[in-house]
């Protein structure tokens, strides 16, 4: 097609008596991005993009010679490069392409490669081409044996559209991949290039903090305080509106990546002088923090008529903890039946307005039975593969089949799906995170909104206090049945909470050790504890010494405050060099005695997945 002069954009003419052909072409040979190149030159990247397509500069695809050129390689592996020869060739098959999650890192793990290979099978089931473009050779999506063709390229506009434009498929999946795709479909859809599943509206709808409040208050859905602010001032006043501790977060990050929960000006100033990038596209996100919540995952397939709930995951731990930190369990306990109902009525109103076609995942907090919603995510979440796991219903699979025009309807009678409000359990599933700590001893053991841990396990057991135990060992936590226990709680946990698992450990006959607030609690309501130093007090030994002389068997430390967790961060360094499992929450460690409880009378038992599986439709 030829390109007048007189059809481009002023922006392109300019550009082009910067930038001539032959410069553009070796400097697109060197590596230089559209992106970089517009950033060069002040301009923008599809002026860049445009130009090129007037000079004809387009890339290339190469095999991947996986012979070492002994034989002719037949492997669908390519990449991009500025040469003349294109090795890709087209197939005339109908063809589904698929945006993996890029690099495995903390904060984006190998969940969402899962999602992407159960797709690639649901699609090839169904008789499509499949086409899986990622930049990590080490994930499954790119074995030689899933998907049909492979494309080792970045997860930017550039490469992608390059990619479609030459292998012109009927839509792209962006939902599978996590963040980093999901951010390429708004420019995908304004390029032409169907988007399958969720619109890149109704992901923007979502993503944007501002229209995404606006949606909830013309829902009547409750929501924490919150605000956005590009400086410390615009910051400070939203504090001041909604009060301290509030949790901040630049835009779109990936796991938590620079979350903080503030309690002071002080630490605001601090967080926003070392921020890196704020600007009015991607300002400080701010949200009061609900500091005694319960946090609620949800996971839901739908389409335009219908809803599934497919899992609602409890996090034992308190809210201000990542989710991928989390342990969670499937299903929920402890929980009224209105809070539920709630949950999943808010869970529906918004796949309907968000226009969600296929996989979401929404986050609420409980506080005072009051439901808030924290976020929702038009896509697949780290917890998929998790549900689909336990519930023996493959999830991914389904929801790949509606996003390219199955009815939900037709597929709740395949998947015995039909008159379900969710995927109910009779067995207990947890989902246990594993943490590097002994790795990385001076990078503090407490948990927050910044995603840390490194893998995880799971357990399943028809009872909670063995799939709790179950999912310890798997962890590499292993619970002591005797000895010492360290007890240091905040104010707001010296309740009855606290009594009842202090009264069974001593009921367990385990010896207690509590620093002097927590000593005086429990020798108040008939607890038998000794008292002993903490770090930084006068006097020795304190608790760091006597947990790295090995005297303690079990650490219950759950400090609460900007300075507490400061203070505390010894004693989680000493357990971890000492091998000493450690709790930081009240929470965490009721569950912990129900298991150490549970593992005292050897209650175990081992079924196989097929077993579980099939209580769910009993």
């Amino acid at each position: 097609m030829t390109i007048h002069v007189a059809d481009l954009p002023e922006e392109v003419r300019i550009l082009e008596g910067k930038l001539p052909k032959e410069t553009l072409r070796k400097a697109k040979g060197h590596g230089f991005s559209d992106c970089q190149l517009a950033n060069i030159f002040r301009t923008s990247e599809n002026a860049v993009r445009e130009l090129r397509k007037k000079y004809g500069i387009v890339s290339v695809f190469k095999t991947v010679d996986t012979c070492a050129a002994e034989f002719d390689a037949k492997t669908p592996y390519h990449y991009s490069t500025y040469d003349e020869e294109n090795e890709s060739v087209r197939s005339d098959r109908r063809k589904v392409l698929i945006l993996g999650g890029g690099p495995n890192r903390i904060g984006q793990g190998i969940e969402f490669d899962y999602c992407c290979v159960q797709a690639v099978f649901a699609l090839r089931e169904a008789g499509y081409e499949t086409i899986m473009v990622n930049c990590n050779p080490e994930t499954v999506s790119t074995d030689y044996d899933i998907a049909d063709k492979l494309y080792f390229e970045p997860l930017t506009f550039e490469d992608t559209i390059r990619i479609i434009e030459h292998e012109q498929p009927l839509g792209v999946i962006v939902s599978f991949g996590g963040q980093t795709p999901l951010k390429l479909s708004t420019k995908l859809d304004e390029a032409g290039v169907a988007i399958l599943g969720t619109s890149s509206k109704g992901i923007d709808l979502a993503e944007d903090r501002k229209k995404f409040g606006s949606l909830l208050e013309q829902l009547d859905i409750p929501h924490p305080d919150y605000g956005t602010a590009i400086s410390f001032e615009e910051a400070q006043a939203i504090t001041s509106r909604i009060g301290y501790p509030v949790l901040v977060r630049p835009s779109y990050v990936l796991g938590g990546r620079a979350m903080r929960i503030i309690y002071s000006d002080d630490s605001l100033k601090e967080y926003v002088d070392q921020a890196l990038f704020i600007s009015e596209k991607y300002p400080l996100l701010i949200d009061r923090f609900l500091e005694t919540a319960v946090e609620f995952d949800i996971d839901a397939l739908a389409d335009s008529s219908d809803c599934v709930i497919s899992g609602i995951m409890q996090h034992v731990e308190a809210a201000g903890i990542h989710s991928g930190d989390s342990t969670s369990i499937l299903p929920y306990r402890n929980i009224s039946p209105e809070v539920i109902a709630t949950m999943k009525a808010y869970t529906r109103i918004l796949a309907e307005h968000l226009g969600v076609i296929g996989l979401m995942n929404v986050q609420y907090a409980v506080q005072n039975e009051k439901v808030y919603v924290i976020e929702v995510n038009p896509r697949a979440s780290r917890t998929v593969p998790f549900v689909g796991k336990a519930t023996a219903v493959p999830i991914v699979k389904i929801a790949t089949r509606i996003m390219i025009g199955e009815k939900l309807s037709d597929l709740r009678a395949e998947y015995d799906l039909k008159d379900c409000d969710e995927l109910g359990l009779k067995h207990m599933a947890i989902k246990e995170p594993v943490f590097p700590f002994s790795k990385f001893v001076k990078s503090g053991v407490y948990l927050g909104p910044e995603m840390r841990s490194t893998g995880e396990a799971m357990s399943l057991a028809e009872q909670f206090p063995e799939a709790f135990a179950k999912a310890y060992q798997a962890a590499n936590m292993h619970l002591p049945l005797s000895g010492a226990v360290f007890i240091s709680v905040n104010d707001q946990d010296k309740d009855q909470r606290i009594i009842a698992i202090a009264r069974e450990l001593y009921r367990m006959d385990f010896d207690l050790v509590a620093t002097a607030g927590t000593y005086q609690f429990l020798t108040k309501n008939g607890i038998d504890c000794k008292k002993v130093y903490k770090v930084g007090e006068e006097g020795r030994p304190n608790i760091f010494d006597i947990i790295k002389h090995g005297k303690i068997d079990f650490v219950i430390n759950t400090p609460r405050g900007e300075k507490a967790l400061h203070d505390e961060e010894a004693i989680g360094a000493a357990s971890v060099q000492s091998n000493v499992p450690f709790v930081t929450t009240i929470e965490a460690a009721a569950a912990s005695v129900e298991a150490i409880d549970c593992i005292r009378r050897q209650e175990f038992g081992v079924k196989s997945l097929q077993e579980y599986s099939a209580y769910r439709k009993r």
